[in-house]
């Protein structure tokens, strides 16, 4: 018998969530074969066995916590079952009728989503929302998606959920509905707490005159968060102390040669901050395709390379500004609000323009205002003038 442990999946996580057994106990799996799908603060993840033979033991239901090193699956090799002696993966003893070789399900679909009526599938992407809709009990084949393309969301099967009139409580009694912390809701609690613990914070902000930026955004084909990531690139190789982490045991700030661009993303899962490695070295136009790319991935539920500064553009939600809690163990982050036609002065005279408001939060015990203000200028003089800017990088 092998036991196969949850391991390590990096970045300094210690535990996931069980979100769906990939096998059952009596199938017959391969070495690397996906067992389980689990749930971490970065991401989904599959987990593929290091082992070949019969599945015993499944050691622990789906929307369980399980920290790492604790059992995940017990696998009765080949030759524990057979008894034909040690064989190769892959030949010799062959498994008996009605065994399962290399059960990795096709389409995904789940209890809630196989009640579906034929000739209609449900359109999920995400297994947190065949998740939800089979805890909440909603059939998504009576659902129509409000996602791209028809995707069912998050949201589609928390509106199906929720009573249309609610029962009144008992006299006496507050009404109430209980939703357990998800894994990555757990972590994601866990790093914000710690953040507001520990890091003295201050906020700064500016408003910027963007027009100039607007106009060269519909005459080229990066995006606009691109020009403004390329921006933020150019300040953090100016202040370095700004990309970094804070050693509190050996009292040293630690400057980061490299610098991962963390794009603040809203999921299915919530709010995910993916990153786009290596943001120095490249061009505005690299930058926009890495920052799509990332963002999919995100999406999807993929995870990357921890970031070391984020850039969050919470304009995407229609509000112009913000103080965000620093993503421990980064030291800072700029937020972007709305671009919006407001009067402003131009050489004495009132005229309209394109003004977004930029906020900055930082960690007081890396850098005083100085470093901040300066920081912040260098990105909003270059969203006021970016040809001159680009020019100059």
């Amino acid at each position: 018998m092998n036991t196969f442990t949850l391991p390590d999946l990096g970045e300094g996580l210690t535990e996931a969530e069980i979100v769906r057994w990939l096998v059952a106990e009596g199938d017959v799996i391969e070495v690397d074969q996906p067992v389980v799908e689990v749930e971490t603060a970065k991401a989904m993840v599959e987990v593929p066995s290091p082992h070949a033979g019969r599945v015993t033991t499944r050691h622990a239901a789906e929307g369980t916590t399980l920290a790492v090193g604790a059992p995940l699956i017990t696998v009765a090799a080949p030759a524990e079952e057979s008894g034909s002696g040690n064989v190769l993966i892959g030949y010799g003893t062959t498994p008996g009728p009605g065994a399962t070789r290399h059960r990795r399900p096709k389409g995904r679909t789940s209890s809630a989503a196989s009640s579906a009526p034929a000739g209609r599938s449900a359109r999920v992407v995400s297994p947190l929302v065949r998740r939800l809709a089979r805890e909440s009990g909603v059939d998504l084949s009576a659902l129509r998606g409000t996602g791209p393309g028809g995707v069912i969301t998050r949201q589609d099967v928390e509106a199906a959920a929720r009573p249309v009139a609610p029962v009144p409580a008992a006299a006496g009694a507050a009404g109430e509905r209980r939703i357990p912390l998800s894994g990555f809701r757990k972590a994601a609690s866990a790093v914000l707490s710690r953040s507001r613990t520990e890091i003295p914070e201050a906020t700064v902000w500016v408003d910027v005159d963007a027009t100039a930026l607007w106009d060269l955004r519909q005459r080229t084909e990066p995006g606009l968060l691109a020009y403004v990531a390329r921006f933020v690139v150019a300040g953090l190789r100016r202040y370095p102390v700004l990309n970094a982490r804070l050693d509190t045991e050996r009292q040293e700030i630690v400057e980061l040669d490299e610098i991962n661009l963390g794009i603040a993303v809203q999921s299915d899962r919530g709010l995910v901050v993916p990153a786009v490695a290596g943001a120095q070295a490249m061009t505005t136009g690299m930058l926009d395709a890495a920052i799509r790319d990332v963002t999919a991935r995100a999406r999807r539920g993929e995870s990357t390379a921890p970031g070391t500064f984020t850039l969050n553009n919470y304009g995407a939600f229609r509000v112009d500004g913000s103080a965000p809690i620093i993503n421990h163990p980064q030291v800072a982050m700029l937020g972007l609000g709305r671009i919006i036609d407001r009067p402003w002065v131009v050489d004495g005279a009132l005229t309209v323009r394109k003004i977004a408001q930029l906020s900055f939060v930082f960690d007081h015990r890396v850098c005083d205002g100085g470093t901040a203000a300066g920081f912040l200028r260098t990105v909003a003089d270059a969203m006021e003038d970016p040809a001159s800017a680009l020019a100059g990088l």
